[in-house]
């Protein structure tokens, strides 16, 4: 193929290097004279290991030269890569000026060129900037419209070149099936996973991504300092939680729902921030934990207020499936809150119903919350029978067809993403889609 890319900082200057690589032909663009004399004397614009080496052998072989010509690399080229910087403004907002300009230049000069044009995005950009800004800029300035793909970049500074190659997954965002069929295979590398979604999607991919990681390196500091605290080798704690790749690092746990709860997760979180403020630790991350527990249970009330009616129906008391432990369930908070403000509750959970005649939890049921097991019923079909409104409350496949399949009238609000349907303004809400 024959590809422009714009911009030739760390993203941009690998990237072009790798795809000349890769045996294309790749115009590298910049309004920088300086970067664009480095690249064609065969020299790095950036410091960034083995890059040197892989320009040079660009160069050398005729597949790589770069210019400040916009107008020259459009016409030169099938498809451009947008790699030009998004920084953040004071307030934290991104700055898009260099994405605007990059996209009114590459729209004027489409206007000077009759053959189709695919403008593929690697700039960092949050969800909408494609569709609100990139595209409306391009097709204004070229006057016509303009096929685009969001393309996000993975790569870490000093490794660039080995992300580029091995990547952990590559993201491709298209509503144009031609521009995805022409970018597609440009972009895939031998073993990696191939993502093929929406535009909006492949822009919040990366922000997903590198709010993750920021979470992991701020999460294993604070375990470092309390270990540290209490004279404990903190890398030592954490190689022991990377042992778990069952549970600790895998998809497990990360999955937009309800809120946690159980006999574990709320009391181990708490001791942890005792134990942190015993040792006079400021911790953030670990303190925040609890609390953002909380507004996501705020939120499910909310949405069970915001149905309208008075009569609820609740599947699913326990904190998950499968179980019949009440304890911290956040499904018993939010029952406590419906009776609270004078909503008419009927509630179903088969291993709950279990527990409370000859299960460990019996006394727990009974004398701890009696007001809620007086409001439990037998079946499911009497809490169908009885609410204008249906809460999902944790993901036992039997209450599927019920969020799939509401009365006419009723509505689902689904707490645990049980059914793949889609909020819908009517008769679905669901708390993470």
């Amino acid at each position: 193929m024959r590809i422009s890319v714009f911009g030739l900082g760390y993203v941009g200057a690998v990237s072009a290097a790798c795809l000349a690589a890769d045996g294309h032909t790749v115009v590298g663009v910049d309004t920088n004279k300086v970067k664009v004399d480095l690249l064609n004397e065969g020299r790095s614009p950036v410091v960034e290991a083995g890059l040197g080496e892989l320009v040079a052998e660009g160069v050398s072989a005729g597949r790589l030269r770069a210019t400040t010509d916009c107008v020259e690399a459009v016409g030169e080229t099938d498809l451009g890569f947008i790699c030009v910087g998004t920084p953040s403004r004071a307030n934290g907002s991104l700055d898009l000026a260099y994405l605007g300009r990059v996209a009114e230049e590459i729209g004027a000069a489409l206007r000077q060129r009759q053959a189709p044009f695919v403008v593929v995005v690697r700039s960092t950009v949050l969800p909408g900037t494609t569709r609100e800004v990139v595209r409306p800029t391009l097709e204004r300035a070229a006057g016509r419209p303009v096929s685009i793909c969001v393309h996000p970049e993975f790569l870490r500074e000093g490794t660039a070149i080995r992300d580029y190659h091995e990547p952990s997954k590559v993201v491709i965002g298209a509503d144009d099936e031609d521009a995805r069929a022409l970018v597609t295979p440009i972009a895939v590398q031998p073993g990696a996973p191939v993502i093929q979604t929406e535009v909006e999607l492949a822009e919040m991919a990366k922000y997903a991504d590198n709010a993750w990681h920021a979470l992991k390196v701020t999460f294993a500091n604070e375990i470092g300092s309390v270990a540290k605290a209490q004279g404990l080798d903190g890398q030592r704690v954490m190689e022991m939680l990377c042992a778990d790749t069952k549970l600790n690092l895998s998809p497990v746990y990360l999955r937009p729902g309800f809120a946690f709860g159980g006999s574990c997760l709320p009391k181990d979180v708490r001791a942890l921030r005792y134990r942190g403020r015993s040792l006079d630790l400021d911790l953030p991350v670990l303190n925040s934990i609890l609390p953002s527990n909380q507004q996501q249970l705020d939120r499910a009330f909310q949405m069970i207020a915001d149905a309208g009616s008075r009569q609820v129906g609740v599947l699913g008391l326990a904190f998950k499936a499968g179980t019949d432990d009440l304890r911290e369930s956040p499904m018993v908070e939010v029952v406590e809150r419906l009776i609270g403000k004078g909503y008419d509750v009927r509630v179903y959970d088969a291993n709950v119903n279990l527990a409370k005649l000859v299960g460990a939890n019996k006394s727990y049921i009974l004398e701890q919350i009696p007001h809620i097991s007086d409001l439990m019923v037998g079946s499911i079909e009497e809490v169908i029978d009885h609410g204008g409104t249906l809460v999902i409350g944790n993901n036992d496949p039997a209450f599927q067809a019920v969020a799939d399949r509401p009365r006419a009238g009723q509505r689902i609000v689904d707490l645990v993403r049980i059914s793949d349907r889609r909020s819908d303004g009517g008769e679905y809400d669901g708390i993470c889609w």
